[in-house]
């Protein structure tokens, strides 16, 4: 294997689809899958028949003819039908695909006038499958399970399978220190917007479909007696919020004054009402009644969030 020649975008070179493909690939971080997470989504037709609709949207596709074939881009404006063939005497599971097939590794089409890039459908793969047929160059986009002797696919008889190539993330970290003392007593049995300093307003993705949130309350104060308490993450505010796992603080040294550090971990769904907006994250304490220690944050704690949203599929 020699070293391609020329360099990408030299002038006065002539450079061959495979040079443009390769460089896809490049870009691509040799990953393949759709681009965003609400692309080439398929759902049923309006009016449920032998069918499927592929939204609008792009992917990448990686070539898998030959060697070093490289990388695929493809788009699709509006929304395309798909047809399903009915399932005969026994259920069947279709695969449905956006697939490349190029002439110069296969096939036959002429660019000039055939499709070479197309939504394909195979046919009878297990009722598995998360992968198209092996050699095909192609992403899957949904698999299709056919009932015995049915020929109209509904919502329920589809599978997302896509998956983005590259996801995106975003992670900030968010400290924060208390300005005056805050105590929060053994009390009774409830829920409270304590400490009020660990408050941050956090900008949301408008493509993040999950975030994962640590927050971390350095030199946490506790004193009169053993502690007993629960704190919990929340994202957002009013019946939207979406509230993290408890965390428990279960501390025995009595009546000592002692400092501690507690972390809060949580993976959390962000709601689409969230995407594109500034949400404030917050934390709530949980006090039992007993044991009857205190807890307090003061000059002496330091607090910090460290959130990171991820893309996902819609």
């Amino acid at each position: 294997m020699t070293l391609a020649q020329a360099p990408l975008l030299t002038n006065g070179a002539t450079h061959s689809a495979q040079t443009f493909r390769m460089m896809i690939r490049d870009l691509a971080r040799g990953s393949e899958g759709v681009t965003e997470g609400n692309d080439l989504k398929v759902t049923p037709l309006a009016v449920p028949t032998g069918g499927i609709l592929v939204g609008d949207g792009s992917g990448i596709v990686r070539g898998r003819a030959a060697t070093w074939q490289g990388h695929y881009t493809a788009y699709n404006i509006g929304s395309a039908t798909v047809n399903i063939a009915p399932a005969g005497a026994n259920p069947r599971t279709d695969m449905v695909m956006l697939r490349v097939l190029d002439p110069e590794y296969e096939g036959n089409q002429n660019p000039a006038r055939d499709p070479i890039v197309f939504f394909d459908v195979a046919s009878g793969v297990s009722s598995t499958a998360t992968a198209p047929p092996s050699g095909y160059s192609a992403i899957p986009l949904a698999r299709i399970a056919l009932p015995a002797n049915t020929g109209t696919v509904t919502a329920g008889m589809i599978t997302d399978l896509r998956r983005i190539c590259n996801p995106r993330k975003d992670r900030t970290l968010n400290a924060s220190y208390p300005t005056a003392t805050s105590d929060l007593t053994y009390s009774d049995n409830k829920w409270h917007n304590w400490p009020a300093a660990a408050t941050w307003n956090i900008p949301v993705p408008s493509w993040a479909v999950s975030a994962k949130v640590m927050v971390t309350f350095a030199g946490l104060r506790m004193t009169k007696a053993d502690v007993y308490a629960k704190m919990q993450t929340i994202l957002g505010t009013g019946t939207g919020a979406v509230l993290g796992e408890d965390t428990f603080i279960d501390d025995d040294q009595g009546n000592n004054t002692r400092r501690s550090t507690i972390v809060l971990g949580d993976n959390l769904p962000v709601p689409a009402a969230m995407r594109g907006t500034t949400q404030r994250l917050t934390v709530q304490t949980y006090m039992y009644k007993a044991p009857t220690g205190d807890l307090r944050v003061d000059s002496g704690t330091s607090m910090f969030a460290d959130i990171e949203f991820m893309e996902g599929i819609v």
